[in-house]
């Protein structure tokens, strides 16, 4: 049999240790502990070994590391009557673990449903060009937002990000077509400036032939050439009188010298 005075050593030491294991705690680096002595709010540990009184004190662990919570997607009509799906992502910590605790209850799940109706709120006075192509400001719109209304609870949005944009297949489909309308515009344009700047060399080029009296008999030898050149038959090209009447000149002065 186990001594009488064995046993009662036995449950001291153990009444003991669970004394002790309950007044330590230890937190780490990105940890803060919110200490309650009976009920009230005493002060904020930092990380390391620290101790509390048993039955007397509550610590409460709280993280400062930054949170990634995915916004679930939001059924938003847009300014302009669009029926469109957004989804988006929020970025933020807790900087004062006590307002963290104190003045709301769950301070993660409060912050994703402000997300939330913060999302349709500012997404439905927007049009729905805005959204696609202004995408910086709405998130800047967002964070300083949702940044103002958690402040009063110790927790910091440091960004907000829309993530994807789903819009209806008729949407989809007219965006298809506005965009190729505006690619066959720009080519269109692109096409008449040429037409334009070469109708503007041409324009020069006939100025300089036609103050060079041979200048035309140049460039409609060199046409020939380049055909020539080009293609392996036999073409037929009407001679202009142009280029033969000098020596058709020289030829009558020599007969009229002879005579």
């Amino acid at each position: 049999m186990i001594p009488v005075g064995l046993i009662g050593w036995a449950i001291l030491i153990a009444a003991v240790l669970l004394l002790v294991g309950s007044a330590v705690r230890i937190l780490l680096e990105y940890e803060r502990g919110v200490l309650f002595r009976l009920g009230r709010f005493t002060m904020v540990k930092g990380p390391g070994l620290r101790f509390i009184i048993p039955v007397v004190d509550k610590m409460i662990k709280v993280s400062l590391r930054t949170v990634a919570m995915d916004v679930p997607p939001q059924d938003v009509i847009t300014r302009d009557n669009v029926s469109v799906k957004v989804n988006a992502v929020i970025y933020f910590r807790v900087l004062e673990p006590e307002k963290a605790l104190i003045e709301v209850e769950n301070y993660l799940y409060a912050t994703s449903q402000l997300a939330q109706t913060t999302l349709r709120s500012v997404l439905g006075q927007s049009e729905l060009d805005e959204l696609l192509t202004h995408r910086d400001k709405i998130n800047q719109e967002l964070q300083t937002i949702l940044d103002r209304h958690t402040d009063a609870w110790g927790v910091k949005v440091s960004n907000v990000e829309v993530k994807h944009i789903d819009l209806p297949v008729e949407m989809q489909r007219a965006m298809a077509r506005q965009a190729e309308a505006e690619r066959e515009r720009r080519s269109k344009v692109i096409h008449a400036e040429g037409e334009f700047q070469a109708s503007e060399k041409l324009a020069a080029a006939a100025g300089v032939i036609s103050t060079q009296a041979g200048a035309l008999q140049l460039r409609y030898l060199q046409t020939l050439t380049e055909v020539a050149a080009e293609k392996n038959s036999t073409i037929l090209f009407p001679l202009p009188i142009e280029l033969v009447k000098p020596f058709i000149d020289r030829e009558h002065r020599r007969e009229e010298e002879k005579t």
